[in-house]
């Protein structure tokens, strides 16, 4: 088993299409911007497409290679790409392969020194599998990394975030952190998420602006501003 690494942060979703991808993809570039050597890690990706040479691309771990300015190559990054677009426990099985824990997690210290912060993202939501009788959670616990957990600006999003926020604490984990990120059209004018959540949280949660979806940045970099002041946070540990 690989030594854990404690400088680092898993993120994660109360459900899979929260933005996972891009609110850790604006994160590696502020640390990287911060001068730190940012190893990002989707160790399972599944729904990816076959490109040149029948060759299966995780495009989330390609979008958080570019965003970390790493030289590592793709297949470090994310060893495990699936086509099936579905959780990576079954995608794997579809696929006639055995994926463990152990592997998962061993994927993710792959390459990493203790100097390096370790960035790992999820697949799916908090409680989704992840491997053979493993869920997202397990992996969490076995990098014993502080979790930063995406929800949606939508209707339904209360109870999702605090089920899934005591589940992390009920585990023993340390909540780095609530990003309520914001998708899409507005919902209705009367929905105040952010006050809700952090009342019912008793501390603020790091809310996103909307996508402007006429410029030509990648998503990901609107959202630096926002996660600007946890950047800073980990920076300094």
């Amino acid at each position: 088993m690989a030594n854990q690494i404690p400088y680092g942060l898993f993120v994660t979703g109360t459900d899979t299409g929260v933005g996972k991808t891009q609110i850790a993809a604006a994160l590696a570039h502020l640390l990287a911007e911060r001068n730190l050597i940012v190893r990002p890690r989707k160790p399972v990706e599944s729904g990816c497409r076959r490109k040149k040479g029948n060759r299966l691309v995780p495009e989330d771990a390609r979008t958080l290679q570019v965003a970390s300015r790493t030289d590592e190559p793709l297949a470090q990054i994310c060893p495990y790409p699936m086509e099936p677009a579905l959780s990576p426990e079954r995608a794997a099985a579809l696929s006639g392969k055995t994926l463990t824990l152990d592997d998962v997690q061993a994927a993710c210290f792959k390459g990493v020194a203790d100097t390096d912060f370790l960035l790992v993202e999820g697949a799916g939501g908090f409680y989704s599998p992840l491997a053979s009788g493993a869920l997202n959670v397990d992996l969490a616990m076995a990098l014993s990394l502080p979790v930063l957990l995406v929800a949606a600006d939508r209707l339904g999003t209360i109870g999702h975030t605090l089920m899934a926020v005591e589940a992390i604490r009920r585990r023993g984990l340390t909540l780095a952190g609530v990003v309520l990120n914001r998708l899409g059209p507005y919902g209705d004018p009367l929905m105040d998420n952010v006050t809700d959540l952090s009342r019912w949280l008793g501390q603020p949660v790091i809310v996103t602006d909307r996508f402007d979806a006429s410029t030509t940045d990648p998503g990901w970099m609107m959202l630096c501003p926002a996660l600007a002041a946890l950047a800073d946070r980990l920076t300094t540990g």
